[in-house]
């Protein structure tokens, strides 16, 4: 019956981000704190990407994969928080259909390579504490590669077959999404074409691509944690547990805040409480990862030492060679 009512209406060409709209007082305070986690959140995985190819000690399967991940973190910010930025600046809250597939393609695309990167980082771990005296065998420089490759090539399949389905929908009804970025759920329930193939579609890929991933993350850190608890020192476990922590804590609060939000019902009094939960893992998550690995990780601590005071010492000499060339 959708299929024959859509001809009645007019195709829609744009849709209405609602995002923040409600704390219309706060638009130009809540500008300047994205702005600031935005710059932040660029600068810091930056960095990270930096260390990680210069420093020779980071020259290693771990660091390789941080180093994808900060990467990724970046354009991962950088396909929600600018375009949140403009319309908190401008109040202009459209955005045509085109602009909101292009956003979902790279906001998914970049997700699900995650969940690929994640995976392949506790398998790392799980190599080096349960598997040490064959880690450099088992976790060589080809299979890193290997995963690194696989898993933004698996993010790009997946995402590239959805939205090819989900841009032949026709939107013909009411065009406003209560979101502050173009989430695929509200999209679907604007449609007034029949949406169970593409409903379908997407259970079938997130089976088949992110459930995966998922359940190797968590059989890693299942055994993991086993072998830890195993270790018969405090020191021992200690020492042990410290080498995967932080990547630990960055699956929690990035699969933890998915789960809150896909499982969350869908309510209108929930709405709102969505959003919150959105942010923390659209813009909180690349903010902190980077913390957490540097603050947490002496290799990182150590690296950046290094490079604060290699640029230290050129600053240094720059302003002796000028002293004596005066």
């Amino acid at each position: 019956m959708a299929d024959i009512d859509w001809r009645n209406h007019t195709t829609i060409t744009e849709f209405i981000l609602l995002g923040f709209g409600k704390l219309s007082d706060l638009q130009i305070l809540l500008f300047l704190l994205f702005l600031v986690i935005y710059i932040a959140t660029v600068a810091t995985n930056t960095l990270m990407v930096v260390l990680v190819a210069t420093d020779r000690h980071l020259h290693t399967p771990m660091y390789f994969l941080l180093g994808n991940l900060s990467c990724l973190e970046t354009c991962y910010a950088s396909a929600i928080l600018p375009r949140m930025l403009a319309s908190l600046l401008t109040g202009d809250r459209t955005i045509s259909l085109s602009a909101c597939f292009t956003q979902y393609f790279f906001f998914a695309f970049l997700g699900a390579t995650e969940c690929h990167l994640l995976a392949a980082m506790s398998y790392d771990r799980y190599l080096a504490i349960c598997k040490p005296l064959h880690y450099s065998t088992l976790m060589s420089t080809k299979l890193c590669l290997q995963l690194a490759a696989g898993s933004w090539v698996n993010g790009c399949l997946a995402t590239t077959i959805f939205v090819l389905f989900l841009s032949q929908l026709i939107f013909c009804g009411p065009n406003e999404i209560n979101h502050f970025y173009c989430d695929p759920i509200p999209m679907l329930e604007l449609s007034c074409s029949d949406t169970h193939l593409v409903l379908l579609l997407d259970f079938i890929l997130v089976c088949v691509f992110i459930l995966p991933p998922f359940l190797l993350t968590l059989t890693s850190y299942a055994s993991l944690i086993t072998t830890i608890l195993r270790i018969p020192s405090a020191a021992g476990r200690q020492r042990a547990f410290s080498t995967c922590s932080s990547h630990l804590i960055v699956v929690t609060v990035f699969y933890g805040t998915i789960m809150i939000v896909y499982l969350l019902p869908k309510h209108e009094t929930l709405q709102d409480l969505n959003k919150v939960f959105s942010l923390c893992y659209t813009v909180l998550t690349p903010l902190i990862n980077p913390l957490i690995y540097s603050l947490r990780n002496r290799e990182v601590k150590e690296a950046l030492r290094k490079a604060i005071c290699k640029c230290g010492f050129r600053k240094t000499m720059q302003r002796f060679q000028d002293d004596n060339l005066n």
